[in-house]
């Protein structure tokens, strides 16, 4: 039987929808990929060394209008929660950093960023979608993966960053 062009493609838009929710299901509670990147204070960040804390990585680019739009919220809750046992990366997913640099200064954002400028980290987290936030419990386990951004999704990484920080 031949379906209808549109509905081909809808059909086929639906599927990957759901292929990348089962990726997002599975991954949940498999060991975080360790790595190493050099980050913005000029020191290297690995993250097996960040056991023992609630690590939220937050794959971004200075094009990506929603990662502009989350990252004030998201320093905002790197400081409200740094002193409970929790740490937030921005991975920078550029080759170049340099509109990266002014996007920061721009934002005043202070949380440590990472460069990723090889795709080393983003490729280790099938990163497919700008932003792409990745938390990880104590335990060094991915317990949540949230692709792309809209208003109000701050709410729902505060749920996920209490949640992990209280067990």
């Amino acid at each position: 039987m031949l379906l209808h062009k549109s509905l081909r493609k809808k059909l086929a838009t639906m599927t990957a929808g759901l292929a990348l929710g089962l990726c997002s299901l599975l991954a949940i509670a498999e060991p975080a990929p360790d790595f190493t990147l050099p980050s913005n204070s000029g020191d290297n960040v690995r993250l097996a060394e960040q056991r023992g804390q609630v690590v939220m990585l937050n794959f971004w680019a200075s094009w990506c209008g929603p990662c502009r739009q989350e990252m004030p919220l998201l320093d905002d809750m790197s400081k409200r929660y740094s002193d409970a046992g929790f740490v937030l990366y921005g991975v920078n997913v550029e080759e170049d950093n340099t509109d990266a640099l002014k996007l920061i200064k721009q934002l005043g954002v202070s949380f440590p960023i990472l460069w990723d400028a090889e795709s080393k980290a983003s490729s280790l987290y099938n990163v497919d979608a700008m932003p792409t936030t990745v938390l990880i419990d104590k335990k060094g386990q991915i317990r949540y993966v949230n692709r792309g951004y809209k208003a109000g999704d701050e709410n729902k990484y505060r749920d996920q960053i209490r949640e992990l920080i209280k067990e």
